[in-house]
């Protein structure tokens, strides 16, 4: 029933609804691990079970919710493409995890316990939903043209052969950002235009939430 249906994807959740609910109903429970974040200036947090986007994934989501029209991983791709053309903005970010430090200037930052957003875009291939780690998918920046380029690689899952992405994992990781960061929470936006969240923190909670899984 939403857009995207990625974290059903993650559960491996039939996609027929009628088969959906009869193995809802009837299949055996599981725990997962579930992310919570934080704006470290409100204090405000938000749980969330599959992935939150810093940066171009946002935008993207924002931009998703003003097409009516379209549904679906079409709706996302048209979403994208208007975001590579119109919000072109990276971001230079101190990045603090539990094992590590550095600093990037990043188009976009992906944190993942699910491995898929956006209806079909594979962010993170090799992300579990129940192993006890977030794991962060950078964009660094590129050109307009790269961004195209790059495009059909997440729908394949094959983007992190190019240098522009970077994947790591953590139990914790802190953000501090030189601008605004547009996040949103599992296709839910926590921050858009016009707001000033700059300071945010992650962190896992391994076996939070009980599922029924396919």
């Amino acid at each position: 029933m939403g857009s995207g249906n990625d974290f059903a994807h993650a559960l491996g959740i039939p996609k027929k609804t009628d088969h959906a609910l009869v193995h809802a109903l009837s299949g055996q429970s599981s725990q997962i691990d579930i992310g919570v974040f934080t704006d470290d200036n409100s204090g405000r947090k938000e749980y969330f079970d599959n992935t939150v986007g810093a940066g171009f994934d946002a935008v993207v989501t924002i931009r998703s919710h003003k097409l009516p029209i379209v549904k679906g991983f079409l709706m996302y791709l048209t979403a994208v493409i208007q975001t590579i053309i119109l919000n072109h903005n990276p971001a230079r970010i101190q990045f603090q995890s539990d094992t590590e430090s550095w600093e990037e200037t990043v188009l976009m930052t992906t944190i993942c316990n699910g491995g898929r957003e956006g209806g079909g875009f594979l962010i993170s291939p090799e992300s579990k939903i129940d192993d006890g780690v977030l794991q962060f998918l950078n964009v660094k920046k590129v050109s307009r043209g790269m961004m195209f380029r790059l495009v059909p690689e997440f729908m394949k899952g094959t983007h992190l052969r190019f240098a522009a992405t970077h994947l790591g994992s953590f139990k914790k990781l802190h953000m501090a950002s030189n601008r605004p960061l547009y996040i949103h929470a599992d296709g839910e936006i926590f921050t858009s235009f016009g707001s000033d969240v700059r300071n945010v923190s992650f962190e896992i909670l391994p076996n939070a939430l009980k599922v029924v899984r396919g």
